[in-house]
């Protein structure tokens, strides 16, 4: 069964080689939310572009999230949307309250760490040079996500090998049949 999937590429958008890329190919149903300026995001401006994107959809969508999309995902959440999701699958969720967080983003700070209405899945590596394993997992607890460490990872994207990640692709359908029953 072919589920409703909304992508959230991160930062700089998610270019040829990244996983969410290769995933849209392989499920033509699967849509990446659009966004004007990958670059420098407003945290707002971005907030009201995914409800829009929500809005267009049939049914209510799992949200495919990778780095400052997962901070996305939160802030949406807390902007008290009417339109519901079913899930969200977030990736190598990105700590925007550490220094070392580029500055060239507004209005992610701070990290919104409250409880998601909604089903949700932490999908963590253990040298992600933007998050670490400590934060990621109180992410998880803070957000009631289930957690879930791969490894040493890196930030899991195409620079960190994973291009088709045929086992992240797995972990999401599971997520979506166990939130469709």
């Amino acid at each position: 069964m072919e589920y409703e999937v909304l992508t959230l590429a991160g930062l700089w958008n998610s270019g040829p080689a990244h996983w969410q890329t290769h995933w849209e190919q392989k499920h033509p149903a699967w849509r990446r939310v659009p966004h004007r300026d990958w670059e420098t995001p407003d945290g707002a401006e971005w907030v009201a572009e995914l409800d829009a994107a929500i809005a267009l959809c049939k049914r209510p969508p799992v949200l495919a999230a990778h780095s400052l999309s997962c901070s996305l995902v939160t802030r949406w959440t807390a902007s008290g949307s009417v339109h519901p999701i079913a899930g969200a699958f977030l990736v190598a969720p990105s700590d925007t309250d550490a220094p070392s967080y580029p500055d060239c983003t507004t209005g992610f700070r701070p990290m919104q760490l409250a409880r998601l209405p909604f089903p949700s899945i932490v999908i963590a590596s253990g040298n992600d040079p933007y998050v670490s394993t400590e934060r990621a997992r109180r992410f998880a607890e803070a957000w009631g996500s289930e957690y879930k460490e791969i490894g040493n990872a890196g930030h899991i994207n195409g620079d960190a090998g994973y291009g088709p990640w045929p086992e992240g692709e797995q972990m999401l359908l599971e997520f979506c049949g166990n939130i469709h029953r």
